[in-house]
């Protein structure tokens, strides 16, 4: 019984050190950083401004290139230095007709169907500034947003910079709005606190940013690239950085089932990046940026939606030897506070078929979608069943 009473509290501890005990951690640290004085913001080149490319990967999107155009000639830095390059990949909509439109956008298209990644490969040939910034066609980016980004590669050592995912918010929000909306916020402030301290482990693919020089191809069937390519900058030993005042703009996804969709790919993708970034795991090589890797992604990808699998029948079995599942002992209590837990995220799922709303049911209900989409896309991960094509969540209205 205590060997498994210790095994219990060592997958709490997992579960509860991926999701918040690293924030507690991480804030510490960037608190003793700022108390030595050492948190200072880069204040040399202050007259960089270089050309930037706004890279758009493009798949059947008629329905935003009027809206995306706009925006982009909307974005605050000197136009001369804004270059507009669009890969579409396999359209058979209006998409690459609606683009060829506009004199100002260089458009590279084909009518075979590879996916985004090999989209992304076959147009940054074309790239021919120093600084390349990709953006998703249905994403609309803050007006700073260019110069804000800009700015931080003033330091040298700075080799990608990552946007803010930003959501919507609406009065009716749906539980995968507000879900991912809570999700997003809080991930922005570990964003934050990781950049301070060292360095972002992941960029979001609605707005990043590279040294075009340090853009390698990555392989065709990759799932986040993303991920993949500002992970293996960092691990050239540049750093990527984030401000949240430049963000992309989208609606989250029109309801729960498209929320797990993209999350499969997402964990799918994750699972991926794990083995292929496997030297990313020596932290004796790596240090502070595999201490961040392992604790912000590692863990919630592996480890943590394992541990809480196993954490129910475990506890069950300890309660039930401790005095029985009913009776008021820690583990008894414990037992009981996870069922009531599981119960609330299936009643969310219960009244959001039914278009209910209830937002005290909206966390448990998109945690328990998060972790459930791990292993669904392990499942895909390991049977080859992810496709590397365009499988886009239907967004919200």
């Amino acid at each position: 019984m205590k060997a498994l009473e210790i095994l219990l509290w060592v997958l709490i501890f997992i579960v509860f050190y991926a999701y918040v005990g690293y924030g507690i951690v991480l804030f510490s640290l960037v608190k003793l950083k700022r108390i030595l004085g050492l948190s200072k913001p880069y204040a040399e080149n202050q007259d960089y401004e270089p050309e930037v490319t706004l890279f758009v990967t493009a798949f059947n999107e008629e329905d935003f290139v009027e809206m995306k155009v706009r925006n982009s000639r909307e974005l605050n830095y000197p136009p001369e230095k804004l270059k507009f390059v669009w890969v579409t990949d396999g359209s058979d909509d209006d998409t690459e007709k609606m683009l060829r439109e506009y004199g100002d956008i260089k458009v590279y298209h084909k009518d075979e169907r590879n996916g985004k990644i090999a989209a992304m490969n076959r147009g940054f040939k074309f790239v021919e500034t120093p600084i390349v910034m990709f953006s998703d066609a249905n994403t609309l980016l803050g007006k700073e947003s260019v110069q804000i980004i800009v700015d931080l590669f003033r330091n040298p050592k700075v080799g990608c910079v990552s946007g803010e995912k930003r959501i919507f918010k609406k009065e009716a929000d749906a539980a995968a709005g507000a879900g991912e909306g809570l999700y997003w916020k809080y991930e922005s402030t570990l964003k934050k606190w990781d950049s301070e301290l060292y360095s972002v482990v992941g960029a979001a693919g609605e707005l990043f940013a590279v040294r075009t020089e340090l853009f390698h191809e990555v392989e065709k069937d990759t799932l986040l690239d993303d991920f993949i390519i500002s992970l293996r900058i960092a691990m050239q030993g540049y750093t990527i950085q984030y401000n949240p005042e430049a963000y992309a703009i989208e609606t989250a996804s029109a309801n729960v089932k498209e929320e797990l969709k993209r999350k499969i790919r997402i964990s799918a993708g994750g699972i991926q990046s794990i083995v292929r970034l496997r030297g990313l795991l020596n932290i004796f090589k790596y240090g502070v940026l595999s201490f961040q890797y392992i604790s912000h992604r590692v863990l919630r990808w592996s480890l943590a939606p394992i541990s809480l699998l196993l954490l129910i029948p475990l506890n069950l079995w300890i309660a039930i030897n401790s005095g029985g599942p009913i009776a008021t002992d820690f583990y008894s209590i414990l037992f009981w506070l996870q069922i009531l837990f599981y119960a609330a995220a299936l009643l969310g799922w219960f009244l959001e078929n039914r278009k209910i709303k209830v937002k005290l049911l909206f966390v448990p209900y998109y945690f328990f979608i998060m972790n459930l989409s791990v292993f669904l896309g392990f499942s895909r991960y390991i049977k080859g069943q992810q496709s590397v094509k365009w499988e886009r969540a239907k967004r919200g209205e």
